[in-house]
């Protein structure tokens, strides 16, 4: 068989090699308008859409993306010679991988080259929900104060020039401008991205945008428009080169941005909506009052857990989370920190039994088919750890709980900021913006054996909790005498260890 390119022109073709959309695209309407598609994006919300598409009553729901950033060109024309169409690329834990056509996205709009074709697509009648996954420092908060930075200069810039956005709060106070003159309902605001109380922080920030800009807006979007929040789970990896080559050489298809995932998939969502929603608890989407709950499992689980793995991992050398997953000793140390540490944290969820999710992950980060990448995980360690593994240290002082395997992972830090290679003398690959911040302070540990603690708004007030300084200073001089991640790991886990 010849190589086939994947658009819609070839769809029929293709459908005779693997499983294609059985929906009529012609006749599905842009119900949600996502913005900032991304591998994420399409091997989680597209994929539940394109799944509901299925049924022809659900047609009102399909995707348009839109890109807002010049990162966001490549994407932007890939999608456009493939009519949108992309391949998911589900790899199993046995070696076994499955692929499906997805057809949910239906239009993409590269904003930068037309602003106002996006801006009048998102107050079309059609559009009911405008999804986010921008990443955190899509937000545009302070990070010091948690408030809007208004410094930008392309929020200086929209303040100025309502007409002109560049931001993603430009563009929805415009949308919802013009709905409002209009009459139309105002949309939903569904953000998507790993951040705690997710809708709550996108409603903080447009409303602090949109009382700068347009008061009388202001009014009308705190009254009208939702933010539920929503907690997303999927392991995402980026895609490599070979699953380009896997298409090509399995089905002759030529896709030059199939997405690879696991098979596991989670969205809990607040039933919170302005206009309207699709029917996905037939998908096995959990609608909730308070998605809280579901947001602290997750993050202290598997969010801290990634974490608890990868940083001592990049020390030991391991490449991916499953090399540390086959590692028994980093296996036994991760399960150890979520049954000691964290489950006596979260209390009774609704609808989830702990020790099966806790065991789904053990399986999950195992998975020798994902192969996700220890520098991925352990990339913005600087903004992910207080979030995911701080506060659960410091929930256990104050509650007498033990704090060893969390204390040691923050130890890990430091010897990791500081060295920045592994026990065979290879170079680590540290993302973070404030890498050298981290490496500034780690480094004064011969002066200062604290030294790396004394960054407040990363560390709080740990230094003042003498149990903590207690442990602390124990792993980290034994870190850097002994030079042994994974020995001093193993002999953490023995019950009598500083507790």
């Amino acid at each position: 068989m010849s190589i086939i390119q994947l658009n819609q022109q070839n769809i029929s073709s293709i459908t005779t090699r693997l499983a294609c959309p059985t929906y009529e695209r012609n006749n599905v309407k842009a119900g949600i308008i996502h913005i900032g598609v991304g591998g994420f994006h399409r091997s989680h919300q597209a994929y539940y859409i394109h799944q509901l598409l299925g049924d022809v009553q659900h047609s009102d729901w399909g995707i348009c993306g839109i890109g807002l950033r010049e990162g966001d060109r490549n994407m932007a024309n890939i999608l456009k010679e493939q009519d949108c169409f992309y391949t998911l690329i589900t790899q199993h834990p046995d070696g076994k991988d499955t692929c499906e056509i997805i057809g949910s996205i239906v239009d993409y709009i590269f904003a930068i080259e037309t602003p106002e074709l996006a801006i009048d697509k998102m107050a079309h009648p059609d559009t009911k929900i405008v999804s986010l996954t921008i990443t955190e420092g899509g937000y545009n908060f302070n990070p010091n104060t948690g408030g809007f930075d208004f410094d930008n200069p392309d929020i200086q810039h929209e303040l100025q020039h309502p007409n002109q956005p560049k931001t993603v709060f430009g563009f929805l106070t415009a949308a919802l401008k013009k709905r409002r003159d209009k009459g139309l309902p105002a949309f939903t605001i569904l953000s998507c991205d790993n951040i705690q109380h997710n809708g709550d922080v996108a409603r903080k920030m447009l409303l602090s945008f949109a009382e700068r800009q347009d008061a009388s807006l202001y009014d009308w979007i705190k009254n009208e428009v939702c933010f539920p929040n929503s907690m997303v789970d999927r392991i995402t990896p980026v895609t490599p080169k070979s699953s380009i080559e896997f298409l090509e050489n399995e089905y002759q298809l030529k896709d030059d941005w199939p997405i690879v995932c696991e098979p596991y998939i989670q969205w809990v969502i607040e039933d919170n909506f302005s206009n309207g929603r699709p029917p996905l608890e037939k998908l096995g989407v959990q609608f909730v009052p308070d998605v809280t709950p579901y947001e602290k499992m997750k993050i202290r689980l598997l969010n801290a857990g990634h974490s608890v793995l990868g940083i001592p991992g990049a020390v030991h050398g391991h490449a991916t989370i499953n090399a540390c997953m086959e590692d028994k000793v980093f296996a036994s140390f991760m399960r150890a920190f979520m049954d000691n540490e964290v489950t006596p944290r979260l209390g009774k969820i609704e609808g989830i039994d702990l020790t099966d999710y806790k065991n789904s992950l053990e399986e999950r980060f195992a998975n020798p088919n994902i192969k996700d990448g220890v520098s991925r995980i352990c990339s913005e360690s600087s903004a992910k750890l207080p979030k995911f593994l701080i506060p659960t240290i410091q929930e256990n002082l104050a509650s007498g709980g033990s704090i060893k395997y969390g204390t040691f992972i923050l130890a890990a830090w430091a010897y990791y900021s500081h060295k920045g290679v592994d026990v065979n003398n290879h170079p680590i690959e540290i993302i973070d913006v404030r890498k050298e911040e981290l490496h500034q302070s780690a480094k004064q540990y011969e002066q200062d054996q604290l030294s790396f603690l004394r960054i407040p708004d990363i560390f709080g007030s740990l230094l003042e909790n003498e149990r903590f300084v207690k442990h602390y200073s124990t792993m980290i001089e034994a870190i850097y005498e002994e030079q042994n991640i994974h020995e001093l790991m193993a002999l953490i886990s023995h019950d009598n260890y500083l507790e």
